[in-house]
């Protein structure tokens, strides 16, 4: 990454002056903290005695056994307080917004697992938060909804636009416009302006120095190839960023599908994206031949943002990544499948690289290693898919 915040072509800045002049402050004093004694004290011990890290990495021994391929191993991401990667970040940036003398926390949320971490990490660390949801999310993921006022955080429902994540994020970042004196905004993935993208990599590279280890440990070598689901890709990045260099080591990022190549359908912005500007930074974004951005589908709500994390884009452009897509149906087989033959039920995000990580392992053959990160677990997700399974969905 260039200092401007540039991955290759992608990435940058683009908001008002004045906005841009505070993001600035804000990488001046993360830059400053990530070298703070004190600082990486307190967040490391808080990922040791709150948050349940080191997180453990797991073989599938029976939907090894079933496939007949190559060795299946999770990275347990789902095993975070909480329940999934969020709380690497959002852990981070709210001990960060607390040492800037921050008092509100501003967050967006499609699954509601960012929301819900966002405002754990409030409770914890004693700061206000006010979380934009979209009214379609608010419904399907009610649940988290739930949490998060419990926890004392505003849920603000967004009813704009496509009602989802999308126009959460517009929401959020129109109010944080006019509040960043008092307000940081917390982004939920590797997007947005710089230096979101950077410093959400940073804190989600855990997932992956520990797996690394992790997987040394167990066997003295390097998985073979590695698996995560994208939507903004902060769970991938966390993950691919320890093996980037790792030349021999294969990443794969599944994009969701959702249900097909038309336009409107899925939420595959490598796939099917063009070079264009949204949310304050520049990388594949979905939309028509005039230019008019899509609203992004998938069945898991936490995929459906019709861009992807600039170095996501840059990584397809080098060619280091491999992008692929699983549709909805793929995305609930590997629902079912790992939560009946391994006993873990995953988040639906997470089921799109279990799918294509079981698709994967047939290809490679017996001998071959795959760490698929499991990047949260589908407690949110139950009633939905079984509602979805008895063609009955749940209205607002």
């Amino acid at each position: 990454m260039k200092e401007n915040g540039y991955f290759g072509e992608y990435g940058g800045c683009y908001v008002p002056d004045s906005l841009k002049k505070e993001l600035n402050n804000i990488y001046e004093g993360y830059l400053n903290l990530k070298k703070d004694k004190k600082f990486k004290e307190e967040l490391s011990i808080l990922r040791k005695t709150y948050q349940g890290r080191p997180t453990p990495l797991y073989f599938c021994r029976k939907l090894t056994d079933q496939i007949n391929g190559a060795n299946i191993y999770l990275k347990r991401e789902d095993l975070n307080h909480t329940g999934a990667h969020k709380i690497n970040h959002c852990l981070g940036e709210v001990l960060l917004a607390k040492y800037l003398g921050k008092s509100l926390i501003i967050g967006e949320t499609g699954a509601g697992q960012h929301g819900l971490a966002l405002a754990t990490a409030c409770a914890l660390i004693g700061i206000k938060c006010k979380i934009f949801m979209g009214e379609i999310d608010v419904n399907k993921q009610f649940i988290n909804v739930q949490k998060m006022q419990l926890l004392g955080a505003e849920v603000v429902c967004v009813k704009t636009g496509g009602k989802s994540l999308k126009d959460a994020v517009d929401e959020a970042l129109k109010y944080y416009e006019k509040t960043f004196n008092f307000a940081m905004y917390c982004i939920g993935s590797v997007v947005g302006p710089h230096p979101f993208p950077t410093m959400v990599r940073e804190f989600q590279s855990v997932v992956g120095k520990e797996a690394k280890r992790q997987f040394k440990k167990l066997l003295n070598t390097m998985p073979d190839a590695i698996v995560a689901c994208v939507g903004g890709g902060s769970n991938a990045i966390g993950i691919f960023n320890a093996f980037i260099k790792d030349t021999n080591v294969n990443l794969y990022g599944v994009e969701p599908l959702g249900k097909g190549e038309e336009l409107g359908k899925n939420a595959a912005s490598i796939t099917y994206g063009k070079v264009d500007i949204l949310h304050g930074f520049k990388s594949l974004v979905l939309e028509d031949e005039k230019g008019k951005v899509v609203d992004a589908y998938s069945i898991a709500s936490g995929l459906d943002y019709p861009s992807v994390g600039p170095q996501h884009a840059y990584l397809n452009q080098i060619k280091r990544v491999k992008y692929v897509t699983c549709d909805d149906e793929g995305a609930l087989d590997g629902f079912y499948t790992l939560t009946k033959v391994e006993g873990i039920i995953p988040a639906l995000e997470s089921a799109h690289a279990v799918s294509f990580g079981m698709i994967l392992a047939k290809e490679l053959g017996k001998g071959k290693n795959i760490l698929i990160n499991l990047s949260g677990r589908g407690d949110k997700d139950v009633d939905f898919v079984l509602n979805l399974k008895n063609n009955v969905i749940n209205k607002c």
